[in-house]
Formats: C-alpha cells, sequence, structure tokens
C-alpha cells in the first residue's frame, strides 16, 4: 500500500493552490497534512530527567517501544513515528493584514484527521472565530495515552518546527515565508497536550513571538512552569478553562500566583489582552471540552476576544 505521508508530500509539490496576493484573501480555505522533518516523534533520546531513554522496551522481532505510565507498552512504529503536522488557512486569510498563528496541542488518544479536524473541530473554530490566523497542529503519540512531548523536549527545537511551519505555510499560500516566520503565536494545549506546552514555554522556544497560552483542561502537571511563565511574562494573556479533571493542577496555579500577588481571575475576559490571567471553571465533560466548555466552542469563542487580528 502507498505511505499515505508520501502521496501527501507529492500532493503538496505539485497541486496549485488559490494564492494570495497584497490585499486579496484567500479565495477558500486550505487545509493539508503535511509529513515534517521537525516533528515531535520519532523521538529517541532519553525522558527529560535523564533516567532513561525514552523508548525502553525491545520486543523480541526487534520493534522499539516506550513504556507509557497510562498507556503502558507503545511500539515505535505504530505510535511515534507519525511525521504528520495539520496546516490550515481559512478562507479570506490575507497574509497582507496583520496575523497570527495558532498552535494547536491535542491530547491523548487522537490523531489529526479525525480528532483535531473532526471530533474537537478546531479549524472550523479557527475559522468561525474571524481571526485573520492560521493553524499549525502537530501529530504527538498517534491514538495513544500517552502525553510525551518527544523531540519538544529538546530546548530550540520547536524553533526549528516553526521555521518548517513558516515554509509550509508559504508553499500552501503563495505568501513568503518570512511574513509567517515574523507572525506572533498563540499556544493552545487541550489535556495532554500540556507537557509539550509546558516545555515550550520552560524552554522560551517562541522567544517575543507569543502572544499568550490557553489551556482547556490541560493542567495535570507542571503548575508551577505556567505559574512561573505566567508572573515572568505580564504582557502576554494567559487563560486556563477547567474542569473536575484538572481543577486541582488550577487550583495549584491560582495559588502560586497568589503568593507573588497576582490575582488570577475567575470571569470570562472580555478581552485577550496584555495582563490577562484567567483560571475559568467548567462543569463540562473532559472528553468534549474543546467544543463544550464554559461555553460552546471555546477556542472560538475565545479567540474571537483577541482584538488586531480581524479576517
Amino acid at each position: 500500500m502507498p505511505d499515505r505521508r508520501a502521496i501527501v508530500a507529492g500532493l503538496l509539490a505539485t497541486a496549485v493552490f488559490p494564492a494570495t496576493s497584497e490585499g486579496a484573501g484567500l479565495k477558500k480555505a486550505i487545509s493539508s497534512i503535511v509529513p515534517f522533518k521537525a516533528s515531535p516523534f520519532p523521538y529517541r533520546d532519553r525522558l527529560p530527567d535523564g533516567s532513561a531513554p525514552f523508548l525502553d522496551v525491545t520486543g523480541a522481532d526487534g520493534r522499539r517501544g516506550h513504556t507509557s505510565p497510562r498507556g503502558g507498552i507503545y511500539w515505535e512504529d505504530e505510535t511515534y513515528s507519525d511525521r504528520g503536522t495539520l496546516l490550515a488557512v481559512p478562507k479570506g486569510f490575507d497574509p497582507a493584514k496583520p496575523a497570527v498563528i495558532i498552535v494547536f496541542f491535542h491530547g491523548n488518544g487522537a490523531t489529526l484527521q479525525r480528532d483535531v479536524v473532526g471530533r474537537q473541530r478546531v479549524v472550523a473554530q479557527v475559522e468561525a472565530s474571524g481571526l485573520n490566523a492560521v493553524l499549525v497542529a502537530p501529530q504527538f503519540a498517534r491514538d495513544a495515552q500517552d502525553s510525551s512531548a518527544g523531540n519538544f523536549w529538546t530546548p530550540g527545537y520547536f524553533a526549528g518546527f516553526m521555521a518548517e511551519a513558516a515554509q509550509g505555510l508559504a508553499r500552501l499560500t503563495g505568501a513568503k515565508a518570512a511574513k509567517f516566520q515574523a507572525m506572533p503565536v498563540v499556544l493552545i494545549a487541550y489535556s495532554g497536550g500540556y507537557n509539550p506546552a509546558a516545555s515550550i514555554l520552560k524552554n522560551g522556544d517562541v522567544g517575543t513571538r507569543l502572544l499568550g497560552v490557553i489551556l482547556l483542561d490541560a493542567v495535570f502537571d507542571e503548575a508551577d512552569i505556567f505559574a512561573v511563565w505566567i508572573a515572568h511574562h505580564r504582557k502576554n494573556f494567559f487563560v486556563s478553562a477547567y474542569g473536575k479533571s484538572s481543577a486541582a493542577g488550577n487550583a495549584e496555579i491560582r495559588q502560586l500566583l497568589a503568593g507573588r500577588g497576582i490575582d488570577a481571575s475567575a470571569d470570562k475576559p472580555r478581552r485577550l489582552e496584555a495582563g490577562t490571567v484567567a483560571l475559568l471553571a467548567s462543569d463540562a465533560a473532559h472528553d468534549s471540552f474543546v467544543t463544550k466548555a464554559f461555553v460552546n466552542n471555546p477556542l472560538q469563542w475565545l479567540l474571537a476576544r483577541l482584538r488586531g487580528f480581524s479576517r
């Protein structure tokens, strides 16, 4: 059977997309899953604490695998080998206007097409927000109960991923890669996406391009990393919406911030702007949190409150 990623790569190399021009928006939406060289996986280094290699299991047939605390043993060829990244550009996107890159990290048990595009409706929510924005969403552990960040644990690696994303978006839209390389970034993580998000914030890989962070029922660990980032980046925004699953982690963030004299609002923000810090409780179920949380379609709702980037 032909390799799906090779087919996609070939199509991207030969297809003609509806190019943008100065002052003219994209004629129709584009969405493609593109194989990246700078992808989270495969990852063949050690765990972040150096205690053991990530691939800590070798099967009788020579296959290598990783022992996930939640999911047990997953094999590299099935779970940690997908280099796909979803690139999506809404109809009307205009690179000549102020624009933003939305980077989305899916949770456990997910694939890009089935879950990020389908179940979680991330592409649709970004488009419906009215933002002049593009979406970048890498595949992490494929359809597995594993939050590992893989190569995104490595300082500086995510910067290379974003550079490759700029090249891919340029090919899709006909705009210059330099435009995408200079665009500000909003980082969004759902559920197990907290792990790569925390690593990137700790490593400082986005630098001054990062406008803010949105977490969706995602603070299962690393509350201290998020709190320190908030305290040191008061010109950015931070919103964490949570249900019962991550209530404890959000309570820890609130406590750590209070110890630094920072008050985290419990109210829905009217705008996402410099200094916005909000921790929003919800009774919604964890599995559907990306589409139903403190409001329906919470990503759409929040991104619509980011001013200065109207499509």
